[in-house]
């Protein structure tokens, strides 16, 4: 049962991974246009089609990170009681404001004129519910350490840090528009696709 647990949730992991990616990706190559505010808006009244898929691929993605969190939950409660719930629930924060954040999209959508302030509002709130998300990896970073994966705790506890400080500087410093985003979070690309990986090919119900 761990087995089949730890593998359906690596393919909901896989899934968060890949919804979650090719949203970001398809708003920023199609929609957003930093401080063009008349691009922006013609890129989102011409592509209403792809505002609509993105909130779609958001939704999905949501949706099966509530289910992951609970299994990985369940399955680290055995390392560490207290430290799995409060991953769990760090991480349940984080989706709550993630969810709440897609009326910025929505907004997008509707009000494509103003679409430029709608991203921008969105890309601020999805910052801060990755501060939540940052706590929730340095979390899993230790229950990972203490069950044996330690180059992988160590990796997600090293991307928990950079989703901290990516999310400050756009929070902090007036202007920032993630010139040091590729590089504060590539530790967290390859750490979460690592762990996808190793729930994936889970081969005992120690992972």
């Amino acid at each position: 049962m761990k087995l089949f647990s730890a593998r359906t949730a690596g393919l909901l992991y896989l899934i968060v991974l890949a919804f979650g990616l090719a949203s970001e990706a398809a708003l920023r190559t199609r929609i957003f246009v930093p401080d063009d505010a008349a691009a922006t808006a013609a890129n989102a009244a011409e592509a209403q089609w792809l505002l609509r898929a993105v909130l779609a691929a958001n939704l999905t993605y949501l949706a099966g990170e509530v289910v992951m969190t609970a299994i990985l939950y369940l399955l680290f409660r055995r390392v560490s009681e207290p430290v799995s719930l409060l991953a769990a629930a760090l991480r349940l924060v984080s989706l709550a404001v993630f969810t709440a954040n897609l009326s910025n999209l929505l907004a997008a959508r509707t009000d494509p004129t103003n679409a430029l302030r709608h991203l921008e509002a969105h890309q601020h709130g999805y910052a801060a519910g990755l501060v939540i998300f940052g706590l929730n990896c340095l979390a899993m970073g230790h229950l990972l350490r203490h069950s044996g994966r330690t180059a992988l705790g160590v990796l997600l506890g090293v991307a928990g840090v950079g989703y901290l400080v990516n999310s400050y500087l756009f929070t902090l410093v007036p202007g920032y528009g993630g010139e040091a985003t590729p590089v504060l979070l590539a530790p967290a690309l390859i750490a979460e696709t690592w762990f996808c990986v190793v729930l994936l090919r889970a081969r005992s119900p120690r992972l």
